[in-house]
C-alpha cells in the first residue's frame, strides 16, 4: 500500500500545463538574438526578462522542499551569464520538483502558506504571460497553446480587479468581450497586442 497521496486530475492537468509553458518559453527563448531588446515589462530588456523567469525557477524546488522563502534565498545561486543554459537547467529542477512533489502539501511563499497546486498555478501563469512578453520581444510567434491560455485565464480572471493594486502588473486594456481568449488574457495583465 502507497502512503503516497495519489494525483488528482487537476493536479495531472496543470503539471502538463507547466511543461507546456515551459517547452513555449525555450522556443521564444532560441530565437533570441538581442538581449538588450525592450520588452513588454517596460523595466526590463530581454536578459532581465529572462533572467526573472530563471529565478522564479530556482526557488521552485526549494519551496517545494518546505523551506521558506527566507531559507530558500541563502541557497539560490547566482544567475550565470548564458542565460540559455540557465533556463534549461532550472527548468528541469524546477519540472522535477514539481513532479515529485507531494500533492496537498503547503507551500511558505512570500505572502501567504499556499497548497501545492495554487503555487503550481502561480508559477505556469507566470511563465506563459512572460512567454508571450517574450515572444513580442523578439518577434516570434505570440500564439500560445490554447489549452495552456484557458487554464491560465482561470487563474487571472477572477483577480481581474486586484492585480493592478498588486504593483506586480499594469492597468488593465480594454478589448472587447469578445476578443479572443489569449487578447483578453493579456488584456487582463495589462498587455495589449494590437
Amino acid at each position: 500500500m502507497s502512503l503516497t497521496p495519489a494525483l488528482t486530475d487537476e493536479t495531472t492537468t496543470w503539471l502538463r500545463h507547466q511543461r507546456t509553458a515551459h517547452r513555449e518559453f525555450a522556443t521564444r527563448l532560441a530565437a533570441v538574438t538581442d538581449w538588450s531588446a525592450p520588452t513588454p515589462d517596460t523595466e526590463w530588456d530581454v536578459a532581465a526578462l529572462v533572467a526573472h523567469v530563471i529565478e522564479e525557477q530556482q526557488w521552485v524546488p526549494w519551496l517545494l522542499s518546505g523551506l521558506s522563502t527566507k531559507q530558500a534565498r541563502s541557497r539560490l545561486d547566482r544567475i550565470e551569464d548564458d542565460l540559455r543554459m540557465e533556463w534549461h537547467r532550472y527548468s528541469l529542477a524546477a519540472t522535477t520538483a514539481w513532479r515529485d512533489a507531494q500533492p496537498g502539501s503547503r507551500v511558505n511563499l512570500s505572502y501567504d502558506t499556499v497548497d501545492v497546486i495554487d503555487y503550481l498555478k502561480e508559477q505556469v501563469a507566470d511563465v506563459t504571460i512572460h512567454t508571450w512578453d517574450l515572444a513580442r520581444a523578439v518577434g516570434a510567434s505570440e500564439e500560445l497553446d490554447d489549452d495552456l491560455v484557458a487554464a491560465v485565464w482561470t487563474v487571472f480572471e477572477p483577480q481581474r480587479d486586484t492585480l493592478e493594486a498588486s504593483g506586480l502588473y499594469a492597468s488593465p486594456v480594454v478589448v472587447p468581450e469578445d476578443a479572443p481568449l489569449l487578447v483578453r488574457l493579456l488584456a487582463v495583465t495589462g498587455r495589449d497586442p494590437r
